[in-house]
């Protein structure tokens, strides 16, 4: 399989897992800000995370869907993959009580498989990472330039 082929692949399933997750927070955001609202990491910001997270997942569907801002956007998803991945270890590690801010599919997932989920997806913006190659993209870049 050609490398571009492996990074849009790895793109598009980025996009879709954080279109998923931000739409999910959105349309449930009252039950999304009390949840984080119970973590012991996040009573104080509950409000501007609850409204952040899902705005920064926006955002980097617009930068993995960008030719341009698709290598800024890999370092963006891996970065944000690696905090929620952090949280997780942190409130397993150190809380008695352990909210669920996750909605859908994310919800019915026990903490281990959460975090397997979360370390694949690392493991994939990692991969995206290596193998994004900025002449692949510049053709195309130009040719949305031209259209």
């Amino acid at each position: 399989m050609k490398r571009k082929t492996i990074v849009d692949i790895i793109a598009y399933l980025f996009i879709l897992l954080f279109i998923y997750a931000s739409v999910n927070k959105l349309m449930d955001y009252e039950k999304f800000s009390t949840e984080l609202g119970k973590s012991p990491l996040l009573t104080a910001f509950a409000n501007q995370v609850a409204w952040a997270i899902p705005a920064v997942e926006l955002v980097l569907v617009v930068l993995l869907t960008v030719p341009r801002w698709m290598l800024i956007g890999f370092y963006a998803a891996f970065s944000l993959m690696t905090m929620f991945t952090a949280y997780i270890i942190a409130i397993l590690k150190f809380s008695d009580f352990i909210p669920c801010s996750c909605g859908g599919v994310l919800q019915a997932m026990s903490w281990n498989q959460h975090l397997v989920f979360n370390i694949f997806f690392i493991l994939l913006g990692f991969i995206g990472i290596l193998l994004y190659e900025r002449k692949d993209y510049k053709a195309e870049g130009a040719a949305h330039k031209r259209a």
